[in-house]
């Protein structure tokens, strides 16, 4: 007897295939990550198609066969409607589509993920916020999602050292995996320099602080360091560990 599952997921991904069909990645509540085939989805008169796509989050039904998992019924869960409204917000999602496609590989429940979707996506389905702060709700997610996987990085003292830091003189080292001297700086472990501003943030972001972060007055030094550093530290994290890497913005940059 099939046995069907039932699970809710966002779809970050969509592959068509074959004359109608259509191959949805999707981060499930229930499974992790699946890749779930919609057979003749595409067609015009499919009563599937309406209930799932990409950037939604859905309740879906699927049956697994031999080799795929076959999707039965979906429904799209309106609380996310709203942002396919905004070419902005949209930007940001494609951009959190891309981390989730290049750092989770495999079909394994993680409920904090799951959590940290729902709340990244009530946060940029939020109407009050202001388009200026868009970006830090992607760089919110992407740093709680690097320490989700293991990678939270070292914010309030010299990660080397120990020592405390001097906010005159901070480096980001991604080798050591976080905030370094100057002292330890020199001893050549590929550290960029940063301001004690961007460390402020951090903190924030990884204190999951969003009511300080949204009254944050980030100018364009302060975005650019900070877009820098992020980038820099997903690459590292691509090629250095088993994460399948040489993607499309392999570190979901925001352009």
């Amino acid at each position: 007897m099939t046995t069907k599952h039932r699970t809710r997921g966002f779809v970050f991904k969509k592959t068509d295939v074959a004359e109608a069909d259509r191959i949805f990645s999707v981060v499930t509540e229930d499974f992790g990550r699946l890749e779930i085939r919609g057979k003749a989805i595409r067609k015009i008169n499919s009563k599937l198609r309406a209930g799932v796509d990409l950037f939604c989050f859905s309740e879906i039904e699927f049956i697994q066969g031999k080799n795929n998992k076959t999707l039965t019924d979906s429904a799209k869960i309106d609380k996310f409607g709203n942002k396919g409204k905004d070419m902005e917000k949209v930007k940001i999602a494609c951009q959190i589509s891309d981390a989730l496609d290049n750092f989770i590989k495999g079909q394994e429940k993680d409920e904090s993920i799951w959590n940290l979707l729902i709340e990244t996506f009530e946060k940029l389905n939020n109407s009050s916020i202001k388009p200026k702060k868009l970006n830090m709700i992607y760089y919110y997610f992407l740093w709680n999602f690097y320490s989700l996987l293991g990678y939270r990085p070292e914010v309030q003292k010299c990660i080397a050292c120990k020592n405390k830091l001097n906010p005159c003189a901070v480096y980001f080292s991604n080798k050591e995996g976080g905030v370094i001297c100057a002292n330890c700086a020199k001893h050549g472990n590929g550290s960029q320099k940063i301001n004690s501003d961007i460390v402020k943030v951090l903190r924030l972001i990884l204190k999951k602080d969003w009511q300080t972060i949204s009254r944050l007055k980030t100018e364009p030094p302060l975005a650019d360091m900070l877009k820098e550093t992020s980038a820099h530290y997903g690459l590292y994290l691509l090629s250095s560990h088993s994460f399948k890497s040489g993607l499309r913005n392999p570190a979901g940059v925001v352009e």
